[in-house]
């Protein structure tokens, strides 16, 4: 232990601990805002500015270490002084019509600028402003870009995709696209890490509410939304609810309110993907497809994304299935527009999702019979949701639960944890075990597959389904994914089965989810659904009657010839730029 002082307080604590660590020990947030612990530790804004009694140069408290008897000071005149110039240069560059900015009211640069009661900028003000394909789903906005590299680091220490750079030197250093490409032109997997790090909003998902409020107001359509898994186990944190209050009854209810005319809960079409992908499994496995290399999941898009451009080679190891969201868009304009008696094209689907690859995915399109569209019209992401919300003028206090509509109504507690790392994995290894035996496991049987933190780098598992033994590993990050795919291209690891979700932690800490700057909330937002998943009163997705209604009544069975024409893809059927 050292012993400083920081604020005329006197306290100890653990060598190796930094200033800023030390003062927040005690309750003293130093501001900061390039600073990541661990990721981006670089001390480029020199927000964090401290004193040092007998030191006449100010010094950074994010990466300078408590030392045995050191002073500090957190806001004296200097410090303050210091900081203000500090602030007001970033200003100076950066684009300050908040009132129109996104992340208003969210943005650290916002609110250490009232903090230290900025009411002027004294210095000529110089904004960037380059060219961004604004129908790319997610937006960068040079003129608010504040040079802090989070975007940099997150991308290339945890993501691994190097995407982000640094480029041009002296006054016009700045951060673009690697190579000054154009972003459709390099093997992004819009996981959106870079957004929910930025902690500006230089950085931002493509705004599609008022495309679906347009759909909505249009009398020629019928507009059919659904919820994602990891949606309920975040958007209240937007809205001022507790995860008690912030139920997935009350974003029907938000939904309704909006305009939309049928709401579904994605975890239908989660038990779907299960039916489908699960069976799939049992069959390569079977046939001893899986000897060299595994079956991967195919249910995260950034993940497709990153293995089309990175291991093309990989690709046919991808299950065929379609991922929840596509397969929901399919049912909708199928199944349940013959139900309604309405014409294909007359349906809108809309998903309410954790992500921002999801807004890529909605590109590909349904071929089936005589129709041909895309299955899924419009997504949105937690953000996009809670800003219509906000809007519409929608009381959060006043909504209330409300149910699915009927024919896919329920849905299992195996398809909400869907929107957590190892949650694919586990439900498919509960309804993979029914069919090989004929008898359900326990529910949690399986849960050795769950992430213990959202830091976790590969789970491995093996487990008995009847008489075989299935190796099976979980990875999310795609950092991780990475390490895991070059020990088995190596020959150091065999797996029969891989789950692979491209967000640090799952679909909860996707890059459409609401931004808390400096705190990772994915394993917390994951342990909500496994509470879900333990009180629910369907814990198996071979159990929902309504998945059993849709295949006795449409699909005949499983990886029959019409789930197949609906519920299954080509995975090469459109290309990705290659690394």
């Amino acid at each position: 232990m050292v012993n400083i002082t920081i604020d005329n307080q006197k306290i100890s604590v653990p060598e190796g601990t930094t200033i800023m660590e030390a003062a927040a020990s005690i309750g003293i947030q130093i501001p900061k805002l390039c600073y990541l612990k661990g990721i981006n530790d670089i001390a480029a804004c020199r927000v964090c500015v401290v004193e040092r009694e007998g030191m006449d140069r100010l010094m950074t408290s994010c990466n300078n270490v408590a030392i045995e008897g050191m002073v500090i000071y957190t806001n004296s005149p200097k410090v303050r002084d210091a900081r203000k110039k500090t602030v007001q240069l970033i200003l100076s560059q950066h684009d300050c019509q908040c009132a129109t900015c996104v992340r208003s009211g969210n943005c650290t640069l916002q609110k250490i600028a009232n903090d230290l009661n900025i009411l002027d900028i004294p210095y000529k003000q110089r904004l960037e402003d380059f060219p961004w394909d604004k129908d790319f789903p997610f937006i960068r906005d040079s003129k608010k870009c504040i040079k802090c590299m989070r975007c940099i680091q997150i991308c290339d220490k945890i993501q691994d995709l190097h995407i982000w750079d640094v480029t041009s030197t002296g006054s016009r250093t700045t951060v673009n696209v690697r190579g000054n490409k154009k972003i459709s032109d390099v093997s992004c997997s819009l996981c959106g890490q870079c957004i929910t790090h930025c902690p500006v909003g230089a950085l931002h998902e493509r705004d599609d509410t008022e495309k679906v409020f347009r759909a909505i107001a249009d009398p020629n359509k019928v507009v059919v939304a659904q919820v994602a898994p990891a949606v309920r186990a975040a958007w209240g944190e937007a809205l001022g609810l507790s995860r008690e209050e912030a139920t997935v009854g009350k974003i029907m209810d938000s939904l309704k309110r909006l305009g939309v005319d049928y709401v579904f809960d994605t975890t239908f079409s989660a038990d779907l993907t299960i039916m489908e992908e699960g069976n799939e499994f049992l069959q390569r496995f079977t046939k001893g497809e899986l000897k060299l290399r595994p079956m991967f999941t195919s249910c995260c898009p950034g993940w497709v994304r990153f293995i089309k451009s990175q291991y093309p080679h990989l690709v046919p190891q991808l299950s065929t299935a379609k991922s929840p969201q596509q397969m929901f868009g399919a049912v909708m304009k199928t199944y349940f527009a013959e139900s309604i008696g309405v014409k294909p094209e007359n349906i809108y689907t809309l998903s309410i999702m954790p992500c921002v690859a999801k807004k890529g995915e909605r590109n590909m399109e349904l071929f089936y019979k005589e129709y041909a569209g895309n299955d899924i019209d419009a997504v949105l992401t937690t953000r996009e949701l809670t800003r219509m919300i906000r809007s519409s003028h929608i009381s959060p206090s006043t909504l209330v639960d409300r149910e699915c509509d009927p024919l896919m109504k329920e849905g299992s507690g195996a398809g909400v944890i869907f929107g957590a790392t190892g949650g694919v994995m586990e439900a498919a290894l509960r309804s993979a075990h029914y069919l090989v035996t004929g008898k359900n496991p326990e529910p949690d049987a399986f849960k050795i597959v769950r992430s213990p933190s959202f830091e976790t780098g590969v789970i491995e598992a093996e487990v008995q389904l009847g008489s075989a033994t299935v190796k099976a590993a979980v990875v999310s990050g795609l950092g991780n994914t990475r390490k895991l795919l070059e020990a088995i291209e190596h020959g150091e690891v065999h797996y029969d089965f891989v789950e692979v979700m491209a967000c640090p932690g799952g679909c909860v800490g996707g890059g459409g989810q609401p931004i808390h700057d400096g705190e990772e909330l994915a394993h917390e937002r994951g342990e909500n659904l496994y509470f879900l998943d333990t009180n629910a009163p369907l814990r198996f997705s071979h159990e929902n009657p309504d998945v059993q209604k849709l295949y006795s009544d449409y699909m005949e069975k499983p990886l029959s010839h019409k789930a197949h024409m609906l519920l299954h893809t080509d995975h090469n059927a459109w290309e990705m730029p290659k690394a």
